[in-house]
């Protein structure tokens, strides 16, 4: 599990840092090539970039079906459990219980029907293409207005990310029939950086900046 936990973890990334600096460049290109340089404006206007907006919606598409998948896994999304915390332990546990079953039984229909969505849209065209099988009934489906993509393989986001999602919701499930806890994320944790205890020997009145109240004594000494 560590290696789809990992890949998930960088193809959420990729996905974010590919579509924030394709967003820059756009932006600079745009604004650059409005300045009348001689040679750089007619260079900038050369350049087609029409095709970033679109390649960014998408991307963006992806990364929040899978970040779904992600948030279940770590336990950041947003619940209300007011009322299931003031229940009974045995009560709590069995309300968690069908809340997760619930989760996986929606995101795996959710996944099926997404999954002969994409297959008559036009996967199926593609993969008999790919491998040379007979393509006479089948239909071509449509493509993306700027990249001229095959639409069936930006809808595939749906299947693929939400099937993902549905086998979180199994695993929180069965993590938490086994041990009782769930997933939980601090907020106040960032990843990377180890947390260091604050030593306790330390006299915060003891040091000498302007980051921490000086002692009293010491004061009344300054002063004097």
């Amino acid at each position: 599990m560590k290696f789809l936990d990992h890949l998930e973890e960088w193809f959420i990334t990729f996905l974010m840092g590919g579509a924030t600096l394709i967003v820059f460049v756009a932006v600079l290109h745009r604004y650059a090539a409005g300045f009348a340089i001689p040679g750089v404006q007619d260079w900038l206007l050369t350049i087609n970039m029409t095709w970033a907006q679109e390649l960014t919606i998408i991307m963006f598409v992806w990364m929040a079906k899978f970040g779904a998948a992600y948030g279940v896994r770590t336990g950041i999304h947003v619940g209300v459990d007011v009322l299931i915390n003031r229940l009974s332990d045995a009560n709590r546990g069995k309300f968690i219980i069908f809340g997760l079953a619930a989760g996986a039984v929606f995101t795996g229909i959710v996944a099926y029907l997404g999954s002969h969505f994409v297959w008559e849209n036009g996967a199926h065209y593609g993969l008999y293409k790919l491998f040379g099988l007979p393509i006479d009934d089948l239909i071509e489906g449509p493509t993306t207005p700027d990249l001229e993509w095959p639409t069936w393989m930006v809808y595939s986001a749906i299947p693929l990310g939400t099937s993902l999602m549905c086998f979180r919701f199994l695993q929180v499930l069965v993590g938490f029939i086994r041990t009782g806890e769930l997933p939980h994320h601090d907020h106040g944790h960032v990843d990377g950086l180890d947390e260091e205890a604050a030593a306790k020997d330390i006299n915060p009145y003891a040091m000498k900046d302007n980051l921490h109240p000086a002692d009293k004594q010491d004061n009344a000494g300054g002063q004097k």
